[in-house]
Formats: structure tokens, C-alpha cells, sequence
């Protein structure tokens, strides 16, 4: 009777480890793979949704009739307001909207914006929001006169489409 392995039966049980290690490892490098892929996508999402949520919250507690909108041409246009909203902790700052070697810039200040390209000595904070290729701002016409309708569009695929009420404007 015997009590060990020979050595054909090691060898067969050290290819089926090796083939069960080989699949193993394709499972794991193809979910490390898809993982990557995840965060990519998780994070654009993450940010266009910020984007929308600072777009969103400066216009709804614009305060008092303070959205004016400047055409630039017909891809562009410049918004400046007074909000309730802030990112850097300020009262009731004015924001503006630029749109700039296709990317959108968000401006913070504690002055107003008056006209556009703006002045050397404005002094304000300025984040960079999002890439995009046209920046277009529409006041409806209708009975609903405080609704907005923003369209960011960028890669002439992606598009961000707001429809907003300003809460405070009368």
C-alpha cells in the first residue's frame, strides 16, 4: 500500500493550480481594469453634477433682479449676478460667468460687475468650473419671467441643460 504522491500526480496537480492562478489573476487584472474605468466616469459625474449644483444655487437665490445677461456671440454669453450663494464664504457676493478658451470660469466678488471684458482693477476669486465650448444663458419670455433656461454644452456631445426660477426676483 502506498502513502505518497508520485511524481506525474504532482506534476498534473501543479498545471491545474497553475491554469486555476492563471484565471485568478485575468479575473482580477480585468476588475482592477474596470475599477479605473468606474472612477473615471464616477468622478466626471461627480463634477458635472457639481457644476449644475453652483450654476443651480447661484441662480435660484439671485437676489432682486440682479441677472444680466451680455451676448457675446452665438456661442457665448457672459452672466453676471448678485447671490445668496457663495463658495468662499462671502455675503450676498457678485458672481460671474465666462466663458474663455472654451473653459468656464466662475468669478467671485465683493464688487459689482458692471460690463465685460472686465476691469484691470476688479479684484475677485476665480474657479475654474468646467471645460466647455459654448456657455448660453435664455431669460423666458413667457408668464414664468424669472425662469432661465442654461445650456452648457462641451465635446458637442456633452450638454448641460438648466431650467431654473429665480426664487427673489420680483
Amino acid at each position: 500500500m502506498k502513502k505518497a504522491f508520485t511524481l506525474i500526480e504532482l506534476m498534473i496537480s501543479i498545471v491545474i493550480l497553475s491554469i486555476i492562478m492563471l484565471f485568478l489573476y485575468k479575473a482580477y487584472s480585468g476588475l482592477n481594469k474596470s475599477n479605473v474605468l468606474l472612477k473615471e466616469k464616477s468622478d466626471i459625474l461627480v463634477k458635472e453634477q457639481l457644476v449644475k449644483k453652483t450654476i443651480y444655487l447661484d441662480i435660484t437665490t439671485a437676489l432682486n433682479n440682479s441677472i444680466k445677461i451680455i451676448k457675446q456671440d452665438a456661442h457665448t454669453d457672459v452672466l453676471f449676478l448678485q447671490t445668496a450663494h457663495s463658495l468662499h464664504k462671502r455675503i450676498n457676493p457678485y458672481v460671474a460667468y465666462i466663458l474663455k478658451e472654451k473653459q468656464l470660469y466662475r468669478l467671485e466678488s465683493f464688487k459689482k460687475f458692471t460690463n465685460y471684458p472686465l476691469d484691470t482693477t476688479s479684484n475677485f476669486v476665480v474657479d475654474k468650473l468646467s471645460k466647455a465650448d459654448s456657455f448660453r444663458v435664455y431669460k423666458s419670455q413667457t408668464k414664468a419671467k424669472h425662469t432661465y433656461l442654461v445650456a452648457l454644452l462641451s465635446n458637442k456631445k456633452d450638454k448641460i441643460l438648466l431650467k431654473i426660477h429665480a426664487l427673489n426676483e420680483k
